[in-house]
């Protein structure tokens, strides 16, 4: 039982901040390719959930970003520069899977797309993350 609750919370907590959930994973005393996996895993639910249930967010950050004549920020010079590919793999590091996902469909990404490469790069961003984490722990703890 003890186990679940560990797992739950690295999955919740990657559902907010990949950054989080990794060393709390390492934390709880979890090995680091079920941290790495479960870590993964959440941040991808909750882009998905942005992506795919978001119609009526990417209508108001529409709305919000044209009343405003806002068009600035890193993830939209990046966007502007590399298109998709670039926000799916940029966004899970900058600013989180979440708000990357609801950043791309209000730029109007089409969601296959945007799914596709968030997955990616939360894939990437979660072994680079794990792994240097893993390997901190290693070195300071010999």
């Amino acid at each position: 039982m003890e186990a679940g609750w560990k797992w739950g919370s690295v999955f919740g907590t990657s559902m907010l901040e990949l950054w989080a959930a990794i060393p709390l994973g390492f934390a709880l005393q979890l090995p680091a390719v079920v941290t790495g996996i479960l870590s993964a895993i959440g941040a991808m639910a909750s882009a998905g959930i942005v992506i795919f249930l978001g119609g009526s967010l990417r209508s108001w950050l529409i709305k919000r970003f044209e009343k405003k004549g806002k068009r600035q920020g890193r993830m939209v010079r990046i966007w502007d520069k590399y298109g998709v590919i670039g926000l799916g793999l940029a966004s899970p590091l900058i600013t989180g899977a979440p708000l990357g996902a609801a950043i791309g469909i209000s730029l109007g990404a089409p969601t296959g797309k945007l799914m596709w490469w968030m997955s990616v790069g939360i894939v990437i961003w979660s072994v680079i993350l794990t792994a240097a984490v893993s390997f901190g722990f290693l070195h300071f703890f010999q």
